[in-house]
């Protein structure tokens, strides 16, 4: 696999540590709730980075794939599995590649960590912090406000969920669904603090659009709603409307039903959302379906995959989050009359 992110500045202290971290959180085989495919996620930098700086020149980096078992795949070449891409990707392109399923594969994901680590290092300088967690699996939902928790707990648990008693419920539950041969859908939410006022754009790229987009872009993901949500449609204006106050000069609001968004720009409060993914597609159990003639046949349940996305899935979201969030910065530094390097 091979990325390049073009547009970092020049002289971004480059973490290297930052990005083992979220590859490690990534990476399949990590626990018994995940694939059992194992992969070291080893990358090389190319080009972009000099004495551990940034350069302002695109940095390149490669990871390759250590542990593919292409022959996992050979019984779906001339057929389409159930809800998998493999029936579209054919009708559009003629061809495509059936070994673990080429670009519409979450593999493609890993690619998306290392560009969304760096630009956490970019963010980091202005003091912006992004915590995503599972916050449901299957019909299990965490109730409590985000506030409530210690969001940097969710790493001590395999399914990363900052609630100790609703982790354990969740691992079970993927446990049990796993044994079965089956999968499981779930939730992750994600938090963007110190956000200064003025990310985003009035009209087409909004900031929650652009969140929006970057978040339904993820394998398997169904739904994105931010602050308040479907939740926030059934309630009145006079419940719903995010009181404005000022102290000591610092505009804030009483409530953030806004997640942190109004009129698609940011409005220094903290943004948040939740990401819907479906259960994964591939089951450990035969499925009716057509081959590539049309004729009906059976598709067998094979290879090593996720009984559940979610956990994984977790610095996947940080780190779209991360990118959109980033270009906004940089964004706004040439959109102020004598805005420079220093300001956003």
């Amino acid at each position: 696999m091979g990325v390049i992110i073009d547009g970092c500045p020049a002289g971004l202290k480059f973490d290297t540590e930052l990005i083992k971290k979220d590859l490690e959180r990534r990476k399949p085989g990590q626990s018994r709730i995940t694939t059992g495919r194992q992969e070291d996620e080893e990358f090389d930098v190319h080009s972009g980075v000099f004495e551990g700086l940034t350069t302002g020149a695109p940095i390149g980096i490669t990871i390759r794939n250590k542990d593919q078992k292409s022959k996992d795949y050979s019984h779906i070449a001339e057929t389409f599995r159930p809800s998998h891409a493999d029936f579209t990707y054919q009708t559009k392109y003629g061809v495509r590649d059936f070994r673990g399923g080429g670009r519409s594969s979450a593999r493609e994901t890993v690619n998306w960590v290392i560009g969304g680590a760096i630009a956490k290092m970019l963010l980091h300088e202005y003091g912006m912090e992004i915590q995503a967690f599972v916050s449901g699996v299957g019909e299990l939902e965490l109730e409590k406000d985000y506030k409530e928790l210690d969001l940097s707990s969710a790493e001590e648990n395999i399914v990363r969920c900052p609630d100790p008693d609703m982790a354990e419920k969740m691992i079970e539950h993927i446990s049990k669904i796993k044994k079965g041969g089956d999968t499981v859908g779930g939730r992750i939410s994600c938090v963007i603090r110190n956000t200064p006022v003025g990310l985003g754009e009035p009209v087409f790229n909004k900031l929650h659009a652009s969140l929006g987009q970057a978040m339904l872009s993820i394998n398997a993901v169904k739904g994105f709603e931010y602050g308040s949500g479907f939740a926030g449609s059934m309630m009145k204006g006079s419940e719903h409307n995010d009181i404005i106050t000022s102290s000591k000069g610092t505009v804030s609001t009483s409530t953030n039903y806004s997640g942190g968004i109004q009129g698609g720009i940011s409005n220094g409060e903290d943004i948040y959302f939740r990401v819907a993914f479906k259960p994964v597609a591939t089951l450990m159990k035969d499925q009716e379906s057509i081959d590539v003639k049309g004729n009906k046949t059976t598709v067998q349940g094979k290879g090593r995959h996720d009984p559940c996305v979610v956990p994984r899935a977790v610095p996947i979201v940080e780190a779209l989050a991360a990118l959109v969030i980033c270009d906004f910065v940089l964004l706004s530094q040439s959109t102020k009359l004598g805005a420079s390097s220093d300001s956003i």
